[in-house]
């Protein structure tokens, strides 16, 4: 592979992405794509979801709901996964995962403990719309909104 034309100092550098604190965040969903699952016998719905206030503004999480698949039980999961994403959003009956795109929701992230092949990482909880998760739970860093150079659109 030719490198030319690669300036790394016109690059930032990766960062690194240890998990963040568990807590309730207000976020967004940005992405959205049908994956197939690893044995082929189904697919899952990617969600993209990215902070978008406080100390951890910008980072970037992932949703998976293994919404066709033979368990039944990973399918129901999913399922109310989605009811809360819904609700959380205001979207009562998506056309698809773009629905959600661009729409504040609060969502409660914990910390699943390393298992030895991988280190520790996030898990994502529960959903809940702007205003009705627990202040209490609310991550201390988010409690206090930052301030942004542009207006996003989940901000006009």
């Amino acid at each position: 592979m030719d490198l030319s034309g690669f300036d790394a100092n016109t690059i930032e550098p990766s960062a690194s992405y240890e998990p963040i604190a568990a807590g309730w965040y207000k976020a967004v969903f940005t992405s959205s794509e049908e994956k197939p699952t690893k044995a082929m016998t189904g697919s899952y719905l990617q969600l993209g979801v990215e902070i978008i206030e406080g100390q951890h503004q910008g980072r970037k999480l992932i949703e998976r709901l293994n919404l066709k698949n033979p368990n039944p039980t990973a399918v129901e999961i999913a399922q109310r996964t989605l009811s809360s994403i819904c609700h959380a959003v205001g979207v009562m009956t998506p056309k698809s995962g773009a629905d959600f795109h661009d729409k504040p929701f609060m969502v409660k992230v914990a910390v699943k403990p390393g298992d030895g092949a991988y280190g520790p990482s996030n898990e994502l909880k529960e959903y809940a719309a702007v205003g009705s998760a627990p202040l209490a739970s609310v991550a201390p860093s988010e409690a206090a909104p930052a301030a942004a150079a542009a207006t996003p659109p989940w901000k006009r």
